[in-house]
């Protein structure tokens, strides 16, 4: 299983998170040449440029995307995702306060910068989510790619929505801030296309420490916004004084992360690094991982003894389970006290679904007490293919892993066969198998 793992460990931002998956594609300038030849068709003044720089002793990747020439991280820019509905707006002093929701790319600048707008962009134009929505939906990329990007701006205007108590159509943003964030999101996207994760592990979020100041005052880190696009993704304050995660970077992770925790045992083919615009004591950096890991999963085993409830009763808990999330779910004729007969009912669930699950079992059964176990499981790589045969059309499942290739025709598909040709099961599974060989 392709799997990509994402060291959080300084924080993530959207600029890091695009150059250190740059690094694992092979043709990293053929790439930067794409990105900017689509900025040019969609994005005014927009270009992407890359440097090698070193943090700590180690080299990685840095990103600036340039708006009008200048670096988003360039004193008076305005930063990605600044607000004008959190903003303090003066047409008459040309002065904006900045809302604490942006994406500064420097992993621990300060977020405040108040500038007037005679700056070099000189611009009081700001932009709606259907805006946004609409430049992506305009550039030559993938249809993919597109729902990707604008899933993740929508997860960050609602976000800010929340935080200011407002709908989402009234949620503005500043037209130059607005390219820079589009860049560092639609780059982030197409790179993971290209890469093709099947699955992305990260580890738990380092935010930073301290404050931020922004338009309304003083704001603990993370900013409300990133604590909100951050809710329920396991975080945590380093020793780092500053913002280590911004907006973007915390949408990216909601929207591509599988599953948080340590790096797994995994057999690794690339690595990157995407480094930061501030220097710390440690590496200011986004590392990630790319490599094989075999398809072993851990999964939590529910298990109780029921001898109060009849047979009808059993089978409709199980069904009620299996339809509410569970792996598996299923009853084994047991003897209890008293040489009592019962039945011992097993539930496998993913570990994140465990409380659920719970709730569940004690809504559906009559049990007063439930154990639980966690299990390492190994699976083989599985795909369904569509083939045509004179019978109708009919699902072949295909596993493979661990030296072994299997496959099996899809039950309802193989059955509805069956029905239609007046045959049994086995007959029908003849039936299609000689089709097959015969085309």
């Amino acid at each position: 299983m392709k799997t990509l793992y994402i060291d959080c460990g300084m924080g993530a931002a959207g600029d890091m998170l695009t150059a250190a998956l740059l690094e694992l594609v092979p043709d990293k300038d053929g790439f930067i040449m794409r990105l900017n030849r689509i900025w040019d068709r969609s994005l005014k003044n927009v270009r992407t440029v890359t440097e090698r720089t070193e943090k700590c002793g180690i080299t990685g990747t840095g990103v600036h995307v340039l708006v009008d020439g200048v670096s988003e991280h360039e004193p008076g820019h305005i930063h990605s995702h600044e607000h004008e509905d959190a903003h303090t707006h003066h047409h008459d002093g040309h002065q904006h306060d900045h809302d604490d929701h942006h994406d500064g790319h420097n992993n621990g600048h300060d977020a405040h910068h108040d500038h007037d707008h005679d700056d070099h962009h000189g611009s009081h134009h700001h932009v709606s989510m259907n805006d946004i929505m609409s430049t992506i939906d305009g550039m030559d990329i993938p249809e993919g790619v597109k729902k990707a990007a604008g899933a993740v701006y929508q997860s960050i205007a609602e976000a800010e929505g929340k935080v200011h108590g407002k709908p989402v159509t009234e949620i503005h943003f500043h037209e130059v801030g607005m390219a820079d964030a589009i860049a560092d999101v639609v780059s982030v996207c197409l790179l993971m296309d290209e890469i093709g994760a099947d699955r992305v592990i990260a580890s738990p979020i380092n935010t930073g420490s301290g404050t931020v100041r922004c338009a309304h005052g003083i704001m603990p880190v993370p900013a409300p916004a990133t604590a909100e696009l951050l809710r329920d993704m396991p975080i945590y304050s380093g020793d780092e004084s500053g913002e280590l995660c911004t907006p973007t970077g915390a949408a990216l992770l909601r929207y591509y992360v599988n599953e948080f925790g340590n790096m797994p045992v995994m057999k690794v083919s690339g690595i990157g690094y995407g480094m930061g615009h501030k220097d710390f004591d440690r590496p200011n950096c986004v590392r990630v991982m790319f490599g094989e890991i075999s398809a072993r999963e851990e999964v939590t085993g529910l298990a109780c003894n029921i001898d109060d409830m009849t047979g009808e009763e059993m089978g409709y808990a199980t069904e009620r389970l299996l339809k509410e999330g569970a792996r598996e779910a299923y009853v084994i004729p047991v003897f209890m006290k008293k040489s009592r007969p019962g039945y011992e009912l097993r539930v496998l669930c993913d570990i994140k679904d465990r409380d659920r699950m719970v709730e569940s079992i004690f809504r559906y059964t009559t049990t007063i007490g439930i154990r639980e176990s966690v299990y390492k499981r190994y699976v083989m790589d599985r795909t369904v293919d569509e083939m045509y045969t004179s019978y109708g059309n009919v699902r072949i499942k295909r596993s493979s892993g661990y030296g072994s290739r299997k496959s099996k025709f899809e039950y309802d598909d193989l059955s509805a066969v069956a029905d239609k040709e007046g045959v049994g099961l086995r007959e029908a599974r003849e039936y299609c198998t000689d089709d097959l060989r015969r085309g």
